[in-house]
């Protein structure tokens, strides 16, 4: 059985949080936005965006870490069904990667 890869310490934590302050903030947002003048109004908007922005990166690598974990599961249950395809594939690659280094 394949081992658990272990991915970035927190992530899930870490984008849950940006979710919920994105949350929070837009709600405050809302409640406030109509009272906000100038300077306030700026600042308020780009904290947002920047809280956004984060969660968004934060969703990106969560969905990167994902897709990494399902091509190392199907590549370990590929091998374990087909040994000596992945060893003559390996030794193909090597002889192929062999020749074109020798070339040079």
């Amino acid at each position: 059985m394949m081992e658990k890869i272990p991915t970035q310490t927190g992530a899930r934590d870490q984008l849950m949080a940006d979710l919920k302050n994105v949350i929070h903030d837009a709600e405050a947002w809302l409640r406030h936005g109509g009272s906000l003048t100038g300077e306030e109004l700026k600042n308020a908007k780009a904290k947002f965006e920047s809280a956004i922005t984060s969660a968004k990166d934060g969703l990106a690598n969560l969905e990167v870490i994902e897709k990494s974990k399902a091509a190392a599961k199907a590549t370990d249950v590929y091998v374990k069904e087909n040994p000596w395809k992945a060893v003559g594939i390996g030794a193909a690659a090597g002889v192929v990667l062999g020749m074109l280094i020798n070339r040079r």
